[in-house]
Order: C-alpha cells, then structure tokens, then sequence
C-alpha cells in the first residue's frame, strides 16, 4: 500500500512546475485566477491545470499542477510565457518543482559602518560590478539598503563585505602605526589575497543558508558525527536566512587543519542538500486562533509519517523542508486535513 502512495504522490510532483517573476501588484485571487487562465490558454499550455497554488512565502512565485504530465514538460519547453500586470508584461521563469530550491533570498544590510571609511555610493557601484546578479534597492540616507538574489549570491555579497571590513580594519592600524608604509587609494576596495575574516581571528567560518543548515542539523547524521569525529566545535549564528558557522578545535593547539577539513566537509555536504531540498510554506498570520492550531496539529501528525521532512513552526508562518515530491504532498495533505475538520 506505501509504495502504490508513493508512486502516486510522486506523479503529482511530475505534472507541477515552479512559476517565477509574477506581477506583485494584482490581487492573489486575481492573480491566481490569471496565472489558472493563461496555462489553460491553447497557446500557452494546452491542458488542464489541476491547482494553483499562490501566494506563497517567496513574493511572485506560483506553483501550478497540470493534469497530465506531458502538460507539464510541453510548458516548461516553452520558452516565453507573459502575463499582464498593473505595471505592464511580466516575463514569466518556468522550471519543474525538482529543479530549484530556495530560489531567491532577501536582506536589508545596514552600510552605515561604512561610512567613516567610504563612501557609501561607491561601495555599493563596487557591489554591483562585483556581484552582477543581485538586485539592490536605492540607497537610503541612514545607510540600509535592501537586496535580494540567490542564496549563493547572498553568500557572496556577506563573504566579500566581511573581507573589505577586515581590509579596512586593517588598513586604519597600518596609518595609525609609524611603521605602516602601503598605501592605497581610498577607492580601492580589492584587499590583498592574504587577508581574509579567517586570518583576522582563530578559526574557520562558514556562511550558510538558514533552511538547509537546520536541515542538515536536524535531519542528517552529518553534521554532529563530523564534529565528535574530527574533535571540533561549531558557534552557530542565526541571522534570518543566513546561519554563519565558527568552527574552533575542541581540544585548541595550533592544528588548524580540522577546522579546514570540517568547513570543506560541511560546505560540499550543505551544497549538495541546497540543490536536492525544497520549501514549502504554510501561512498563519491572518488566521484564526482554531484554525492556526489545526494546521499545527496535521502539521505535527503528518510529520510522524514523513520522516524525511523537517517542519519549523513560527510565529506567522511554518516551513516545510525536504525532498521536492514530499513537502508537496505534505502541503497537500495538510490541507486536507483541516478541510475534513471544517466538515
């Protein structure tokens, strides 16, 4: 009986594709309604489409399941796909619902300690050169500044102002020291190939997106074996989406090699997972006190049965991780849980 389920839940996962870049300034139901009527479309998909799921957690992103699958694959071949927003056209992104995880990932960076060192216009046009795929905001006069893009990106965009701080840093004790003789333009923000956030404190650091770290903390042997194995400690930092890592010796000594092994362990394990996992994501806010602790109820059950798939509780919202056919159906049964109670 599990395994005629399994093949059936993994069938719906086939006929259901990821839709990116929606207008955000329609009305879910209408948009819903739209992105429903556009796939249906004889020229768009030629099919039935089975359910339209939107909003969810990621703004501008649907999931609609077809009723056959060949729908499905004919839509994603299709290179164009246009729907019409308040704005104008919105170019669609189609891809299969295994194909991505965590599409996207927004921040809100205070550069205000910047300020003294820089200006804060030029290192935001050095961020732009530099990482080419984010998407950032104007910047505002207390010096935030919102971006959004991959989590690779965002990674990135961390990693390369942890190491312009560290430069700087260093360059103020080399101007303040007598025997500090480089100088470099103030534009100048490339730091030396030696000065790295590793070189500046003891020990190794790691930057990870929050979903697949806690996936990989919660749900795989990984992470605590190839602490106690190789005698290492691991300071984790939560910040929103991002998780950093501080991986120390547990037994201290100069044998840094551990901590490099560890992080290099961790960073290919966490990247592997990055690419395998998906989110789904049940909202709370604006709901009933009753119907918020039925969600959390079938939420609870139904984790009981899919042992592969993490489940986070929040205030506002829960999320679901795990492999793509799983947290779909979870999602889906969720619902029909509460739906059978409403009865």
């Amino acid at each position: 009986m599990a395994s005629v389920l399994n093949v059936k839940e993994s069938k719906v996962s086939e006929r259901t594709v990821v839709v990116a870049g929606l207008p955000t300034d329609l009305d879910d139901q209408l948009l819903t309604t739209v992105v429903k009527i556009h796939f249906e479309d004889t020229d768009s998909g030629d099919g039935v489409v089975e359910d339209v799921i939107y909003p969810t957690r990621t703004k501008g992103v649907a999931y609609v399941t077809f009723k056959e699958k060949t729908v499905a694959e004919n839509v994603v071949r299709k290179k164009k796909h246009c729907i019409e927003g308040m704005a104008g056209s919105a170019q669609l992104i189609v891809s299969h619902v295994s194909e991505k995880v965590f599409s996207s990932v927004k921040a809100v960076l205070d550069l205000s300690v910047f300020r003294s060192q820089i200006r804060l216009e030029s290192l935001v046009m050095d961020l732009k050169m530099e990482i080419p795929t984010l998407c950032l905001s104007p910047l505002e006069a207390n010096g935030r500044i919102s971006v959004q893009g991959t989590f690779l990106a965002i990674k990135k965009l961390k990693e390369s102002l942890l190491l312009k701080a560290s430069f700087l840093s260093e360059k103020n004790r080399n101007r303040q020291s007598p025997r500090g003789s480089t100088r470099r333009s103030s534009h100048s923000l490339k730091p030396p190939r030696w000065l790295t956030p590793e070189a500046t404190k003891r020990g190794e650091s790691l930057v990870l997106d929050t979903d697949t770290f806690l996936y990989l903390k919660k749900k795989t042997d990984f992470y605590e074996s190839t602490l106690r194995t190789l005698h290492v400690l691991c300071q984790e930092t939560v910040d929103g989406e991002i998780t950093t890592l501080c991986i120390k010796n547990a037994q201290g000594g100069s044998q840094s090699n551990n901590e490099k092994q560890v992080k290099e362990f961790i960073e290919k394990y966490s990247h592997a997972l990055h690419f395998e996992l998906r989110k789904e994501t049940l909202l709370l806010e604006g709901k009933e006190d009753r119907e918020k602790e039925n969600i959390k109820l079938a939420c609870k059950q139904l984790s009981l049965r899919y042992l592969h798939v993490l489940v986070n509780f929040y205030k506002t919202h829960i999320d679901v991780i795990g492999p793509p056919s799983d947290t779909y159906v979870f999602k889906k049964e969720v619902m029909e849980l509460i739906r059978q109670k409403v009865r």
